[in-house]
């Protein structure tokens, strides 16, 4: 029985190319970058040449790029060091995406209660953010504007060159999560007019616990981690060498999605929705997410079943031990309780092929058929 691994939006298997830059970092050149003797230096320069990689990568300058644990750090580090830094009391206003993924809900529920306002921008069915709403909303009491680069469920691309615009109209900060984005999307944050930006490493063949927050020069933030003042004073801790380094690999080896994906992602699209209903942008879409509901069932059955056949795919973010969330962000585009309560969440990479496809398709309608509560 071979096994299909289609979930990749929740975390990729590190690649081989990646794995071989980061051993000597374990193994070898070990040493603290901060120490000061040769081998010290040679971490150090591993460290700063990755940065300099990793800002070419997405346009920036390397004095912009700050190494994080991941994602749920750096969005945290983006809201709560800017509302450290804001000394206007009339400044309190944060406005978000409703399908902003649990660390920065979480962190903005906390704001909350700190006297922050959070308004949350709604969304269409295909779920693109409401930017008249956006518009309406913004003023001169907005400390920052965050929307995800593309939803970690439906796969939804937002337009953020656009979203950055309006924000930079009204002169008031803007923050995207690229966490399912980098390496599958063209980013430039130059381009994009972007003032922060978190990605991670672990979506894209490199490791778990590595990522790095962009901030802008001119961007005024107070460090959310103090420590022996690493990373200009700004992250504090011993740098995570291989993971760094691992990190600036994954973008180097990452291939950019090929048309082949996207003809097996619109075929698997297409064939389950003859029995099941598609979410999300058809055209704006990531590439390899098929983010699909079918009625009457229960998606952990489902997930159960195709487990069995070794078929991985998710209910949604491996990030949230319950389904709330998930059905937060369902509920945010408009989907009816009995499709939110049967979707999942399917990532097409590029070792699928077009049998794999089929038999995945074949398998879900047939256990359908087993499982549909009568």
């Amino acid at each position: 029985m071979k096994t299909l691994y289609l979930d990749d939006a929740a975390t990729t298997k590190v690649d081989t190319k990646v794995l071989k830059a980061m051993l000597p970092y374990f193994t070898k050149k070990y040493a603290n970058a901060s120490s000061s003797h040769d081998l010290g230096r040679e971490a150090r320069n591993a460290v700063e040449k990755a940065r300099i990689e990793i800002a070419k990568y997405i346009g920036a300058k390397p004095q912009e790029i700050y190494f994080t644990s991941g994602v749920t750090e750096g969005n945290n580090w983006v809201f709560q060091g800017l509302a450290r830094t804001n000394e206007n009391k009339n400044k309190k206003k944060i406005i978000i995406s409703s399908i902003e993924h649990g660390s920065t809900i979480e962190v903005c529920k906390f704001l909350e209660r700190e006297g922050y306002k959070i308004t949350r921008i709604p969304l269409n069915k295909e779920g693109f953010a409401d930017l008249e709403f956006l518009k309406r909303e913004l003023d001169s009491n907005t400390l920052v504007v965050s929307i995800m680069h593309a939803n970690n469920l439906f796969g939804t691309i937002q337009n953020i060159s656009q979203i950055a615009n309006i924000c930079k109209s009204k002169e008031v900060l803007f923050h995207t999560d690229a966490s399912q984005t980098l390496g599958n999307v063209h980013i430039n944050v130059n381009l994009m007019q972007v003032d922060l930006l978190s990605a991670c490493a672990h979506k894209i063949g490199g490791p778990k616990g590595i990522g790095f927050l962009y901030i802008r020069e001119n961007v005024k933030i107070e460090p959310f981690i103090f420590g022996g003042g690493q990373q200009k004073g700004m992250r504090g801790g011993t740098e995570n060498v291989p993971g760094i380094v691992g990190l600036a690999a994954a973008l180097k080896y990452k291939s950019k999605p090929t048309s082949r994906l996207i003809i097996l992602q619109n075929m698997c699209m297409q064939e389950i929705e003859k029995f099941g209903q598609v979410n999300g942008s058809r055209t704006h879409r990531l590439p390899g997410n098929v983010h699909v509901s079918f009625k009457g069932i229960d998606s952990s059955t489902l997930l159960a079943f195709l487990s069995k056949k070794k078929i991985y795919v998710s209910v949604g973010s491996a990030c949230n031990s319950s389904r709330a969330h998930e059905d937060y962000v369902l509920k945010a585009i408009g989907l009816p309780v009995d499709l939110i309560k049967g979707s999942i969440r399917i990532t097409l990479n590029e070792k699928v092929t077009e049998g794999d496809v089929k038999h995945l398709v074949k398998v879900i309608k047939k256990d359908l058929e087993k499982i549909r509560i009568k």
